[in-house]
């Protein structure tokens, strides 16, 4: 299985590919996806889109699971990167395939066993998660490989019956 992790964002959108052949996660690509800062929002989005579609066609993931929103002091900045997360799932589901959503807390609680987490010690932990010679960078792949991680733990939690509910969202 390929778990496709994405940290959105209108100016940077992070990705992460994992493939899971036995119960280890192991590292096929990440990057980031990073749009022209000038122009109409609309074109902004479609960079993400088009880049995420060509990411899904070359990478060929079963499952992609992006990060919820962070709901911070700014209002403005969060309905933009609800614009980038709501990009990123139409084109999976375009590309049918299922979406885990993930709180960051979460996403921290699953890589460092600390919900409330520095970025650089889930940055630490998906280097040793996934047997990397050096700290995958920037910080918004290193999130994006770390919402793909969580994702493949919540998917054995779920498929050994020790949680309830959906991670697909």
């Amino acid at each position: 299985m390929r778990i496709l992790g994405i940290d959105p964002g209108i100016r940077c959108t992070g990705y992460g590919l994992i493939s899971v052949d036995s119960r280890e996660p192991t590292l096929v690509d990440y990057g980031t996806i990073r749009p022209p800062t000038a122009g109409p929002i609309g074109r902004r989005l479609s960079v993400i889109y088009d880049d995420l579609a060509q990411l899904i066609d070359t990478g060929a993931p079963d499952e992609l699971a992006i990060e919820d929103s962070f709901y911070g002091v700014n209002v403005k900045s969060a309905l933009i990167l609800g614009q980038a997360r709501g990009v990123a799932i139409l084109c999976a589901a375009h590309h049918r395939l299922p979406v885990g959503e993930y709180a960051p807390r979460k996403v921290k609680l699953a890589t460092t066993g600390n919900g409330a987490a520095a970025k650089e010690q889930v940055q630490m932990m998906v280097q040793r998660i996934l047997n990397m010679d050096h700290p995958p960078t920037p910080m918004d792949a290193s999130d994006a490989l770390a919402v793909a991680i969580c994702h493949h733990q919540q998917l054995r939690l779920v498929g050994s019956g020790a949680a309830s509910g959906n991670p697909r969202g």
